[in-house]
């Protein structure tokens, strides 16, 4: 059994809200990657099955920007929905990425808006324009047409490499 490296990354424009309200957008960030993962798994058409996840938050990118995203090592398949049998992925395929990316966006959004209407966010500064419910609506309309990026490779230098 093979492991893979999946990393849910949100956009710049998230981010910029994830810097004004840490603790709820970087738990909503687990959360979202984390049912996305199970579901997307579980469904059928992809694996049909239950898979584990170890994920990490990191919070700057390579450049030392602010950079939310989640490291996920997930192993190359999982325990079968009836619980009878490990079903194994593909060798250098988990899952797809578009169809994990669709499915983030929604739920992270989907959150995301529940957070501000039940007054959880808060915005200073350049974003205090975004405490209208109509205003981050507005902010975030074209979010939503863009495409979020995901990637699940199998590590570089094996499982050892992953887990070391």
């Amino acid at each position: 059994m093979g492991y893979f490296h999946v990393v849910f990354t949100v956009p710049a424009e998230i981010a910029d809200i994830a810097w004004q309200n840490k603790a709820v957008v970087y738990d909503l960030l687990f959360r979202a990657a984390a049912d996305t993962m199970l579901t997307i798994a579980a469904d059928p058409k992809h694996l049909g099955a239950r898979v584990g996840i170890t994920a990490v938050l990191h919070t700057w990118g390579s450049a030392l920007t602010h950079h939310p995203h989640v490291h996920m090592i997930v192993p190359g398949g999982g325990i079968a929905l009836d619980g009878t049998r490990w079903i194994s992925s593909r060798p250098a395929f988990l899952l797809p990425v578009r169809v994990l990316g669709a499915l983030f966006r929604r739920l992270f959004l989907i959150r995301l808006l529940a957070l501000f209407d039940a007054g959880k966010l808060g915005f200073f500064g350049t974003m205090a324009d975004l405490t209208t419910r109509k205003a981050f609506l507005r902010y975030l309309s074209p979010i939503r047409r863009k495409r979020w990026m995901v990637y699940a490779k199998p590590p570089f230098a094996g499982p050892q490499a992953v887990l070391a």
